[in-house]
């Protein structure tokens, strides 16, 4: 716990933030600055139903951001607009110094190059060998021959520790293994972003600590910058060096893990204690470590 405590996977020189509803959101990053995407009072709405009510915050470039909330609160539909599978109704989207909220599709494609996705069920193709369902991105998307494909895809399994798997199926697979396949599949196009969407989910403990320092060697080894979508708090607090907490269509928290420990933010006590987890107990444990 004296990693929560002390901040060891927190973003170094960066002041720790305090959203709050109705707190107006900093000023647009400098891209080549710290801050990778920045978001800035997103709005969507299906019908006259308001899931997104003015959401504001920052992704650390080359950090672990995780994104926290009960079901409902769309932690999911914030993803889609920021990766822009869908179109905001209001509010920007900055990209390396870039707003792609409003971009049409054409000017979207090398945009989305920039963004990998981790499913939650890894959503690997059954009939497919490991090997064609990494190499798949590659073949759909580029026009890079089947000799670089190779080398590229058999790379990746190696860094991820699953090159034996490479004839496999996914049946195959243990639930850790068909994650490192899908981390493997993501990262073949190169991209800078990563989304995990509730990576643990299913898991069992054991499996669910490997795939939590699957990301953070992910991290590490490829300089990418990773969103985590989350419920599972022993993760969030063992993997997170931001933390955002979503809270009926508006980020009312994010900090590090710290920033956690220490609100008096009802609505997000509620939910860590509803998780499972007690800032009161893990201060303690904090505590205790660092003395």
């Amino acid at each position: 716990m004296a990693n929560v405590a002390n901040g060891a996977r927190t973003a170094r020189g960066l002041r720790p933030v305090r959203w709050l509803p109705g707190r107006p959101p900093p000023p647009d990053p400098d891209p080549d600055g710290p801050v990778h995407v920045a978001v800035r009072d997103l709005v969507k709405r299906y019908g006259d139903h308001e899931v997104l009510r003015g959401v504001s915050f920052d992704v650390l470039r080359g950090r672990i951001n995780v994104i926290i909330g009960a079901s409902g609160s769309g932690k999911t539909v914030l993803v889609r607009q920021v990766i822009r599978l869908e179109r905001p109704d209001a509010g920007r989207i900055v990209v390396d110094g870039r707003d792609i909220a409003a971009l049409d599709e054409r000017a979207l494609g090398p945009i989305r190059r920039k963004f990998g996705m981790v499913f939650q069920m890894s959503a690997l193709f059954d009939s497919m060998t490991v090997y064609d369902n990494v190499a798949f991105p590659l073949r759909e998307h580029t026009r890079m021959p089947e000799r670089q494909i190779r080398e590229r895809v058999l790379d990746r399994l190696a860094a991820l520790g699953v090159e034996q798997a490479v004839a496999k199926l996914p049946a195959e697979l243990s639930g850790g293994m068909r994650k490192r396949v899908a981390v493997a599949r993501a990262l073949v196009l190169e991209p800078q972003i990563l989304i995990f969407d509730e990576p643990t989910t299913g898991l069992d403990p054991l499996t669910s600590r490997s795939v939590d320092e699957l990301i953070v060697r992910t991290v590490e080894r490829f300089g990418v910058t990773a969103v985590v979508i989350s419920h599972d708090m022993a993760s969030v607090f063992g993997i997170a060096d931001h933390i955002h907490y979503l809270h009926r269509g508006r980020i009312e928290l994010s900090g590090p893990p710290s920033v956690f420990l220490e609100t008096d933010n009802e609505s997000a006590l509620a939910f860590l204690r509803a998780s499972g987890v007690s800032p009161e107990a893990l201060r303690r444990a904090a505590g205790r470590a660092a003395g």
